[in-house]
C-alpha cells in the first residue's frame, strides 16, 4: 500500500477533500505546515492533472518508507541546492551572460553535450579576475527555500551528503564547509596570476563524473543504491540520479521529469524530508 503525499504553499481543505474522494484514502493527516499525507491512497489517472492545475506537488510513497532507511543524500549544485547557475552569474559580471546562459541551458536539457558545453562556457570567461568568483558567492548565491531544514533532517538521521557539480569548485568547497556537507565535487577553473585562463584543470565532471564520485562514496561507505537519495534537475544529473534507490527532481527539466521517481516544483527543498514520514 502506498500514501499519497501533497505538498504546496496553501492547499484549501476542499482540495484535500477532493483528492481524498479520488483516491478513497482512509484519512488526511497534517504532516507539515505545508504537507499532507493522504493514508491508503489509490493509485488514480486524474491525480496528477488535477495536482497539476492546482499547483500542488504529489507524490506516491511506499507506507513504510522512513528516513533511517538511508545512508547518504547526493545533491546538485547549481539550481537545486542553491537558486542560481553560478556560470551564468559569472558573465553577467563580463555582460555575456545571455550568450553563456544559452549554453547552459542547452546542456541542462540535453540538447548538447555538457563536458563541450562547460569548456564552451569557460572559454568565454577567459581574463575575467578571480574575484569574480567571489563577489558572485557573497553577491549573488542564494541557498534554496528549505536547503537548511532538509540538511538538519540529514543530519539528525546520520546521512551522510555529498554535493556534485559540473560547476566550480570555488562555490562547492565554500557550500561544504558553511552548510557542514561530507563531501563534495565539482570543476577547477585553472587560474593564473589572479585571472581566469578559459580552461579546466584535470578531468571534466559531467554527469558520468557524478556517478563515479557517488559510486566511489557508496563503496567507502560500504552501503548499496537502495539507501541513497538523489535530489537534481538537468540533463547532467541523470547518471548520479539512476544511482539513487529514490530519485527526486527538484524544478527539473523535462528530461528530468520523466526519469525521477518524485517531483518537487511548488514547495522548497525541505519537502524532499515529507516524501519519507
Amino acid at each position: 500500500m502506498h500514501h499519497l503525499v501533497v505538498q504546496a504553499p496553501d492547499i484549501p481543505t476542499p482540495t484535500l477533500k477532493a483528492l481524498a474522494k479520488l483516491t478513497h484514502a482512509s484519512r488526511i493527516e497534517r504532516i507539515g505546515e505545508q504537507a499532507f499525507r493522504l493514508r491508503d491512497a489509490e493509485r488514480h489517472d486524474q491525480v496528477a492533472p488535477f495536482c497539476a492545475r492546482e499547483q500542488i506537488d504529489h507524490a506516491y510513497v511506499p507506507q513504510d518508507r522512513r528516513l533511517t532507511d538511508f545512508a547518504l543524500a547526493v545533491m546538485d549544485m547549481d539550481s537545486t541546492l542553491i537558486t542560481i547557475e553560478c556560470i551564468d552569474e559569472i558573465a553577467e559580471l563580463q555582460g555575456i551572460k545571455a550568450e553563456v546562459e544559452s549554453i547552459t541551458a542547452a546542456a541542462m536539457c540535453g540538447e548538447i553535450d555538457y563536458a563541450e558545453s562547460l569548456r564552451q562556457r569557460v572559454r568565454l570567461l577567459a581574463g575575467m579576475p578571480q574575484s569574480a568568483l567571489e563577489s558572485v558567492y557573497q553577491e549573488r548565491l542564494r541557498l534554496s527555500l528549505g536547503t537548511e531544514r532538509m540538511l538538519a533532517e540529514f543530519r539528525k538521521h546520520n546521512i551522510r551528503t555529498l554535493l556534485v557539480s559540473g560547476g566550480f569548485s570555488f562555490f562547492t568547497e565554500r557550500l561544504k564547509a558553511r552548510l557542514g556537507l561530507d563531501a563534495s565535487c565539482a570543476n577547477e577553473p585553472e587560474i593564473r596570476n589572479g585571472t581566469l585562463t578559459g580552461r579546466v584543470v584535470g578531468t571534466i565532471i559531467d554527469g558520468e563524473g557524478k556517478a563515479r564520485e557517488l559510486r566511489r562514496l557508496r563503496a567507502a561507505l560500504g552501503i548499496d543504491r537502495s539507501q541513497i537519495i538523489g535530489i537534481g534537475d538537468g540533463a547532467n544529473d541523470l547518471a548520479f540520479l539512476a544511482e539513487a534507490g529514490v530519485s527526486v527532481g527538484f524544478h527539473a527539466k523535462p528530461t528530468v521529469r520523466t526519469a525521477v521517481m518524485h517531483c518537487i516544483d511548488y514547495v522548497g527543498l525541505d519537502g524532499v524530508i515529507h516524501l519519507f514520514v
